[in-house]
């Protein structure tokens, strides 16, 4: 037994969907589901089923479509009936009915249970309906885990894009407020950026205080000179009354000397002195 293929078509013909099972092309197929309604108007009714020179079609009329396979003249007549009758009942548990609408709303899952019914090759399984409703619903773990390691992937990357979102909306609130500063410093001698880039870390040029100076001007200007040596303090005595007059005997002396004379002649006497160091008597009255 070999299936060439299994098709739903209308009552006019019409394909709703085919599912080959052997290597064809399109154009082959077109042309076996075509020749199908012409068949079927020259074969006798009384049989489920139409021969050609290649192929032989086997089919049961359902409501408004038919149920159809194509297989191979060789191919086990006995076989493809049941393998047809087991196809009528997968077409409306899966569809839902024999409607066209359902039909082809459903015509992925239909080619997937025929998949079930008939393998690669067209070769029938041994297999029931209710095993064709188990494997199409089969869960599978792998495909469960697959899909939760893929659902935390994409809320971390959400997660990460949010942080990242609200980093780059703060870096811009402070790059907007120290750019505001900037401007206001701008007056007074330009930026804090610009005096760091100039000047470095350490305020120097160069990063280091040994380095050159970026403008020997200033820093000649700013060089401060060494302090002066402080003036020697001169202190001054006030005149006391009653004192000697020690310069003026000094000098009689040294007059004296010089003439060869006795310095003691010339000394004041004590009464001479007292005379001098007493006030002067006040005007008559």
């Amino acid at each position: 037994m070999v299936v060439l293929s299994a098709a739903v078509t209308t009552k006019n013909g019409r394909a709703l969907f085919a599912r080959q099972f052997v290597e064809m092309n399109r154009l082959r197929i077109e042309g076996l589901l075509a020749a199908f309604p012409k068949l079927m108007g020259s074969g006798n009714k009384q049989h489920t089923f139409v021969e050609t020179d290649s192929v032989r079609y086997v089919y049961q009329p359902v409501e408004n479509i038919f149920l159809l396979l194509i297989t191979n003249k060789a191919s086990n007549i006995v076989e493809d009936l049941e393998t047809l009758r087991l196809l009528s009942k997968v077409v409306p548990d899966i569809a839902g009915g024999y409607t066209e609408e359902k039909i082809s709303d459903k015509a992925f899952e239909l080619i997937f249970a025929f998949d079930e019914v008939i393998t690669t090759g067209g070769y029938r399984e041994a297999i029931d309906l209710r095993t064709i409703k188990a494997n199409l619903e089969m869960d599978s773990h792998e495909e469960k885990l697959h899909n939760m390691v893929k659902k935390t992937k994409m809320d971390t990357a959400k997660d990460q894009a949010k942080h990242m979102s609200q980093v780059i909306k703060q870096r811009q609130r402070e790059t907007a407020k120290t750019g505001l500063a900037a401007g206001g410093m701008a007056g007074m001698g330009g930026g804090v950026a610009e005096e760091e880039d100039l000047y470095g870390d350490a305020g120097y040029p160069n990063g280091s205080p040994g380095g050159p100076s970026a403008f020997p001007e200033m820093d000649a200007y700013s060089a401060s000179p060494p302090p002066p040596e402080p003036e020697p303090i001169i202190e001054v005595k006030s005149m006391k009354l009653g004192s000697k007059k020690k310069g003026k005997t000094d000098l009689m002396s040294k007059m004296a000397a010089e003439d060869g004379l006795d310095a003691r002649a010339f000394a004041p006497t004590p009464k001479a002195a007292a005379a001098d160091a007493l006030p002067p008597p006040p005007p008559p009255t």
